[in-house]
């Protein structure tokens, strides 16, 4: 009973897992770049006079590159079999991937990929439709059926030369 209860609690609920505001700090969130295996894509993360999150940069692929990615490390947070992940963002119309790892020192992450239609919009993803990944490749495991989550990312890669960025405004779970 009181197994159903906290998950009720938590269904019924919303957590904010970031809010980007103007006192929010771009040092919480870390860059890696295809560079920690040679290539020469370029990130960057901000917060802009608005108070939104900003992702940007070149993808490159020279020497076999081709990503850049943006993450973010928190206490863990407790999810059911039903969460989702409701991301306020604005894209510049391009693909990008969502992952999360129940594990920060775990290699592999989960993932999904989302389209941006260059206005504000918010995205909804179901915890348990992200497969585990690893440096490109699906691996043969379960999709996400953690407990709980510590690690959030945003990856662009889209195997082409192309500037981009995307502009983030709030991170829930519910």
């Amino acid at each position: 009973m009181k197994l159903f209860l906290i998950q009720l609690i938590l269904f019924m609920s919303t957590i904010t897992i970031y809010d980007f505001d103007k006192s929010a700090s771009a040092n919480d969130w870390r860059i890696v770049d295809d560079v920690v295996m040679g290539g020469r894509s370029n990130g960057r993360f901000s917060i802009d006079s608005d108070g939104h999150g900003i992702f940007e940069g070149k993808i490159s692929l020279e020497n076999n590159g081709g990503f850049s990615s943006v993450r973010y490390q928190f206490e863990k947070v407790a999810v059911t079999e039903n969460s989702a992940v409701l991301i306020t963002l604005k894209g510049d119309g391009k693909d990008y991937q969502f992952r999360i790892k129940d594990k920060s020192s775990t290699s592999y992450s989960y993932i999904t990929t989302f389209k941006t239609s260059g206005e504000w919009q918010t995205i909804e993803i179901k915890l348990s439709d992200l497969y585990p990944s690893f440096r490109g490749r699906k691996l043969d495991l379960p999709n996400f059926e953690s407990d709980f989550f510590e690690e959030i990312v945003f990856l662009i890669g889209n195997k082409r030369e192309e500037n981009f960025k995307l502009v983030l405004d709030k991170i829930e779970l519910k």
